[in-house]
């Protein structure tokens, strides 16, 4: 499991905006490598995000769902990337004042992930979610200069 924060200098609603423009996944989704297709009704609970992640040539296409949202404050979602197995991502926003805190919660629900070792996992998905943050900062940020 993972758990990474950090001080983004714009609204809570400025990074849900980043969050609710599907399109924007692989922008601030380490491995997320292109978006294929975004649902409709992304980012309602059951919508997907149809993604592709890892490197030409070994790319392996699969989907992340929208499980619950209640923007600017929580959302959560079912990132999958099978054989790899499917994870779970929440992301809590706080107001602060300076902009707000975001909060990023990943762990492993189904697959091989489940049998990797807790700390191993950890300090995998520490290092790939502190730079999904700091680009999420940065497109959020980006927003509220605009």
């Amino acid at each position: 499991m993972s758990v990474r924060h950090r001080l983004i200098h714009a609204t809570p609603e400025a990074v849900f905006e980043v969050l609710a423009d599907g399109w924007l996944f692989a922008s601030w989704v380490v491995g997320s490598a292109r978006i294929r297709d975004v649902s409709d009704a992304w980012p309602a609970p059951g919508a997907e995000i149809h993604h592709s992640f890892g490197s030409w040539p070994v790319v392996i296409d699969d989907t992340t769902s929208s499980v619950e949202w209640d923007a600017p404050r929580h959302a959560k979602f079912v990132a999958r990337g099978w054989p790899i197995g499917e994870a779970v991502v929440i992301i809590d926003v706080k107001r602060h004042k300076d902009g707000c805190v975001v909060r990023m919660e990943e762990f492993a629900s189904k697959g091989p992930g489940l049998v990797v070792p807790k700390p191993l996992m950890a300090i995998a998905l520490n290092i790939r979610n502190t730079e999904a943050l700091q680009r999420l900062a940065w497109l959020a940020e980006g927003r509220a200069g605009r």
